[in-house]
């Protein structure tokens, strides 16, 4: 089980996992052994909650495909396991983003000291840079 937050939780069945060749140069192993971690995760068929998975689809994440599935691709470590273990962290991580709601912006209005404040400094920059410009002939 991959746990998500303190209820809910993803069961290993639901995430495909295939070990590949890892890009890249690598040595001697680099053609012999498939160290690369790609993982497939489908958010629609999967036990999350109806709430999660309509966040997870309404991410503009370049990892959640068009279909509805977060592929993530671990490569660097040396080992499959050191890979593996990265990529179910950042699904865990990936998923447990949408969890967190963030609370509503309270609209504000600059108060009218501040305006001023602004204003003022604005004016004293122009001048500055004013200055800054040619010098014409006087007389």
């Amino acid at each position: 089980m991959l746990q998500i937050t303190k209820y809910s939780a993803i069961a290993i069945e639901e995430i495909s996992i295939t070990a590949i060749r890892s890009q890249g140069a690598g040595g001697q192993n680099v053609n012999k052994v498939s160290t690369a971690i790609h993982l497939r995760f489908d958010i629609n068929a999967s036990s999350l909650s109806p709430i999660y998975k309509e966040r997870l689809l309404n991410l503009s994440d370049r990892r959640i495909t068009k279909d509805g599935i977060i592929v993530i691709k671990a490569q660097q470590h040396r080992t499959q396991e050191q890979n593996k273990e990265d990529a179910l962290k950042r699904l865990q991580g990936l998923i447990q983003s949408v969890t967190v709601v963030q609370p509503k912006r309270k609209l504000t209005k600059p108060s009218r000291s501040s305006q001023n404040r602004r204003i003022e400094d604005k004016t004293k920059r122009s001048e500055i840079k004013a200055l800054r410009g040619n010098i014409s002939d006087l007389g």
